[in-house]
């Protein structure tokens, strides 16, 4: 069974306001900065426990399952996921001077609102797509105009 216009649009705004919501809660999720441990020529960071990377994956997959179409918004979504990951899982370093850096602030945020505004254009079309297909089947089907013209031009 073909999936139909319908369907397909709330299954695209679903996921695409499902992606929005991951990305809004993982940038304010997000912490500053860590907590510097300075030991021997070293410093640690240790990072607060927080569902950032979880939530940026997670909302990454439902904005490529919605439909992927808004490279910038890929862009900014992988970006602080993968470099929060990366600070997460390299957390000791050699420069006792260092702050302990976290992911870029702003950039879960603007893609999530970019994720949501691609699933609306492509919802918009959706709908614009069914209401155009309809129109022509009912000229097509219905209509003593539309059979003189299928008649006269075979």
């Amino acid at each position: 069974m073909a999936v139909t216009t319908k369907q397909m649009s709330l299954i695209v705004g679903a996921l695409g306001a499902l992606s929005f919501i991951f990305g809004v809660i993982a940038e304010n999720k997000k912490p500053a900065s860590g907590t510097p441990i300075t030991g021997k020529d070293v410093v640690i960071c240790k990072y607060p426990a927080d569902p950032t990377v979880a939530l940026g994956t997670s909302f990454f997959v439902f904005f490529l399952i919605a439909l992927g179409s808004t490279g910038l918004a890929a862009t900014m979504l992988l970006w602080p996921t993968i470099t929060e990951h990366k600070h997460l899982v390299s957390n000791v370093h050699y420069n006792l001077e260092t702050t302990c850096p976290t992911a870029k602030t702003g950039l879960l945020g603007g893609g999530a609102f970019l994720a949501l505004d691609s699933a609306l254009f492509w919802l918009v079309s959706l709908m614009l797509a069914d209401n155009a297909r309809e129109d022509y089947f009912d000229d097509v089907k219905g209509g003593d105009d539309a059979d003189a013209v299928i008649k006269g031009s075979a």
